[in-house]
């Protein structure tokens, strides 16, 4: 019997486990209170392997009243609003339209994602929603080849939408993306959240390492299975 298939086979099937954890636009920190001030990164990474991105369009769900983009080079970034279902009341008056997507625009050789990289798009907003609340936004992410991403699916998706869980007010910003963690604080100290974040890495990683035993350890069953019959027919 000719078993050298079978492992190579296997042994691409071991190789492709690590890679199929590919990484998704994701928002950082990712567990906010309801009602607070935050500043929010969409990270957005170019899993292609010859092609730029260069045009993210990011679709809100309702209630953000007001969104600030931060200064980008070779960016440029235009907020679109929308009539409100309801007019709120807040401190400086009657408001009546909301945000409903922001598209960013590429320009000159700043204005791009290249292949194997990831850039953070930060927005300044107030949090709406009530805690236990799941705030999902859509986003369209555009290639200099004519491709686009949508990441609009549910978690489970292969393409999900980033999403934020709205806690109590009064509560701690975190970051809880699983295998993704907190950006850094200016001040050199984790930020916020890096901790659960880490052992979230950790348990992933742990997984991984557990696969790859078991797969290890299926090859070398299976080359001992044709070493014996290898020498049993010689015999």
């Amino acid at each position: 019997m000719n078993f050298k298939p079978i492992m190579v086979l296997l042994a691409a099937i071991a190789l492709a486990i690590p890679a199929s954890a590919g990484a998704h636009v994701s928002l950082h920190p990712n567990e906010v209170p309801a009602g607070s001030f935050a500043t929010l990164d969409i990270r957005v990474p170019n899993e292609t392997d010859n092609a730029n991105t260069v045009k993210l369009a990011v679709q809100f769900p309702p209630g953000f009243l007001d969104v600030s983009t931060e200064y980008m080079p070779g960016w440029s970034a235009e907020v679109k609003t929308g009539k409100l279902a309801k007019p709120v009341q807040t401190d400086d008056g009657e408001v009546t339209e909301g945000v409903k997507e922001i598209v960013w625009s590429g320009h000159g050789d700043e204005g791009k994602v290249p292949p194997g990289q990831f850039l953070n798009f930060p927005i300044s907003t107030e949090i709406p929603g009530k805690a236990g609340e799941e705030l999902a936004f859509k986003v369209l992410q555009y290639y200099d080849n004519g491709e686009v991403k949508r990441w609009i699916g549910p978690p489970e998706s292969e393409e999900p939408a980033p999403q934020i869980d709205v806690i109590a007010e009064g509560g701690v910003l975190q970051d809880v993306a699983g295998s993704e963690t907190a950006p850094p604080s200016p001040s050199g100290e984790p930020a916020a959240g890096a901790e659960a974040s880490e052992s979230s890495s950790s348990d992933s990683a742990s997984k991984g390492l557990g696969i790859a035993a078991l797969i290890v350890g299926a090859l070398g069953l299976l080359a001992g299975g044709a070493a014996l019959l290898l020498s049993r027919r010689t015999t």
